[in-house]
């Protein structure tokens, strides 16, 4: 099949569009630097032209509430539309596990309204629900920092590793579409807090990590499920002991 990749040149993209060349498939990585603008529409019928899937897993330049907001709403509208005219028979878009459950916080708002398009769109469709990926604790630390503390609270966290994340979107992406969410997270689950109080030390970073139970998440409380998947979780292999980006490189 030619499966276009939405994104394609990115972390997960990048990793997804391998993925599926080892299957089989033609993958086609579209992104603004391959000449493909979801935001302004423009290469989109070429490259959708003979596609039987479309995968995107591209994500906004800014996590401000209102430009996230207008990116996926423009960039999905203008996909499916750019879709159902090419006649593609499967959507698959890459989300977040807990995005309805997070409402105060404007990126997660933003990507139920993407969903929703999705939904609402005459394309069949699989939506794939992510725990954080490794690659990003650091990013989390980082926006979580206040002076020499690092405020987390005492929760569930099952982050997993970016390229268990592009086999499991890969294959529901070469697979018939569900119509509906599926939902994958790492092979392990602890205390957020914990978590991070581990990494740090890993990093010899000498940031204190509090226990807060009010600590925000990228601008919301978390409760006790709020990031972690239910119990039919596509689980992903790579543990993050194991994870080599788990220490910094020594130079």
């Amino acid at each position: 099949m030619k499966i276009v990749v939405i994104g394609g040149t990115g972390l997960i993209g990048s990793k997804v569009a391998a993925n599926l060349r080892e299957q089989g498939h033609e993958a086609v990585a579209a992104a603004p630097s391959t000449g493909v603008n979801t935001l302004t529409g423009e290469g989109l019928a070429e490259v959708l032209t003979g596609a039987s899937v479309v995968v995107d897993v591209s994500n906004s330049p800014s996590f401000e509430d209102a430009p996230v907001l207008a990116f996926f709403q423009t960039s999905t509208g203008n996909l499916m539309a750019a879709e159902a005219a090419a006649g593609v028979g499967h959507h698959v878009a890459l989300s977040v596990v807990g995005t309805e459950r997070l409402p105060d916080s404007g990126y997660m708002r933003a990507k139920l309204v993407q969903e929703k398009l999705i939904e609402d769109s005459s394309i069949p469709f699989s939506i794939v629900h992510a725990t954080q990926f490794f690659e990003f604790v650091r990013g989390i630390a980082d926006g979580a920092t206040d002076g020499e503390s690092v405020r987390i609270a005492p929760v569930s966290f099952q982050p997993m590793a970016s390229d268990d994340v592009a086999r499991v979107v890969a294959n529901v992406a070469a697979g018939a579409p569900l119509n509906g969410r599926v939902e994958t997270g790492g092979p392990d689950r602890s205390r957020m807090d914990e978590f991070f109080r581990n990494a740090l030390a890993a990093w010899n970073d000498p940031r204190e990590v509090v226990t807060d139970p009010h600590a925000r998440y990228f601008g919301t409380e978390l409760s006790e499920r709020s990031l972690v998947p239910g119990d039919d979780a596509i689980l992903g292999e790579i543990h993050y002991s194991d994870w080599p980006g788990r220490i910094p490189a020594t130079k």
